[in-house]
């Protein structure tokens, strides 16, 4: 399908193309001249807005400043003769905070791109912004499916999972394996709402069952009620839609509950590195999560958590900050690529290049703004010890097609558009 381009670079789409390209293979400092009126060598600024100090710090935070640094610090901290200035905020998780941090950073600081990891409700009202500011919102760890579906712009690009993906390879599997009878367990807020949701139609899919679904609010210290709820079911398998230290703590209530030693198994339908590694991989052995990235994947995630660990005093990397380093860098190479700070030709050229990387490999970016990248069906090793970080074995390999929701699917206006 054919998208529709805007007047950006001159002629055919295919000479648009092949000028990108062009540009992106030259150093950053050689690129198209520089057209804003704005003041000479004033500085590109980039956002970080996600939460540095509550219960998703551990999955964004200060690692996805540390990210994005990474980035810069590869394009050599400059880019169209300017340097690159990297600002960040903590929106506290909450929707009003991270909203007026970013009209500030838009209106105020000469923002041009905020790599978000937000709550999935901040992500949606910054999406916005940055749709009427005419600047770049790139997503590295909200999972909201609407922000490449019916709230979808032209402004934002998804790097990460969404929450049609997060489940898409986990619950087909699990159901094979014989788990045919599921128990929801969701955080009560639009990300886990629409986790539940999706995972819901993907087991009636795959020939499963929903006995039943219970919610708990963001940052609940007790889990008594929803686990009790879980076991009365006796559902097979018990999915948890949650993040951050939501999920760890759910998971350690859990076991002491007795869940998998009554024979219940526990699904992760987003959980990762950090919160494994939180709970400890002897609890969660067995356990299969779909991630992105994996920083013992393949030499390029190696070489990216050398760098990472340097900066992080040895933490290892999760999808989310490899996510927000893959966003950065990108955004990078299509600003020095089309010459100016003009969000809207910035998203052309981001559209019209595909994402490549030390971690990325050439992953095309579809209209609603889905980087078409593989995922991967991770299983937490049997022999895993408590802290330690090689936690995952990996299963299988899901394509893109496979991995995002079939574009003729999607409620996405840009995808209809031929």
């Amino acid at each position: 399908m054919e998208r529709r381009m805007g007047k950006g670079v001159a002629g055919s789409g295919l000479h648009r193309r092949a000028l990108l390209t062009a540009a992106l293979a030259a150093p950053a400092l050689t690129a198209l001249p520089f057209g804003r009126a704005r003041a000479e060598g004033a500085p590109v600024k980039i956002g970080v807005l996600c939460d540095m100090s509550g219960i998703y710090s551990d999955d964004t935070g200060p690692g996805l400043v540390a990210a994005v640094q990474i980035a810069v610090r590869e394009m050599g901290g400059a880019v169209l003769g300017r340097p690159v200035v990297v600002v960040s905020a903590d929106d506290e998780n909450k929707p009003d905070t991270g909203t007026a941090i970013a009209r500030r950073w838009f209106d105020e600081e000469g923002v041009g791109a905020i790599v978000c990891a937000s709550a999935s409700s901040i992500t949606l009202a910054v999406a916005e912004l940055a749709r009427q500011r005419n600047r770049m919102l790139l997503v590295a760890g909200s999972l909201s499916a609407d922000l490449t579906g019916k709230q979808c712009a032209p402004s934002t690009i998804q790097f990460g999972l969404d929450t049609f993906a997060g489940p898409k390879s986990v619950v087909a599997p699990t159901i094979k394996s014989g788990a045919k009878s599921w128990f929801i367990i969701n955080v009560d807020y639009a990300f886990g709402q629409s986790l539940r949701t999706e995972a819901t139609q993907m087991i009636d899919q795959a020939g499963g069952k929903l006995l039943g679904k219970a919610t708990f609010p963001l940052g609940s210290p007790d889990y008594s009620s929803v686990l009790l709820q879980a076991q009365a079911s006796r559902a097979q398998a018990v999915a948890l839609a949650c993040g951050g230290t939501d999920w760890s703590n759910l998971v350690k209530q859990a076991h002491e509950f007795g869940i998998t030693a009554s024979g219940q198994q526990l699904v992760t339908l987003t959980g990762g590195i950090n919160e494994i590694m939180a709970v400890g991989g002897d609890v969660c052995k067995g356990m299969m999560a779909s991630a992105p990235f994996y920083w013992d994947l393949n030499d390029g995630s190696r070489r990216f958590a050398a760098k990472f660990r340097d900066a992080r005093n040895g933490h290892y990397p999760n999808w989310q900050q490899a996510d927000g380093y893959s966003a950065a860098i990108h955004y990078l190479k299509c600003v020095a690529a089309s010459g100016t700070d003009d969000g809207a030709k910035i998203a052309e050229a981001m559209r019209a290049t595909p994402v490549k990387d030390s971690l990325i490999d050439g992953a095309p970016i579809r209209a609603d703004g889905q980087v078409m990248r593989p995922t991967y069906l991770m299983r937490v090793k049997p022999e895993t010890a408590p802290g330690r970080a090689d936690i995952f074995e990996l299963v299988s390999v899901l394509s893109a097609e496979e991995s995002w929701r079939p574009a003729d699917e999607s409620a996405c206006p840009l995808l209809r558009r031929t």
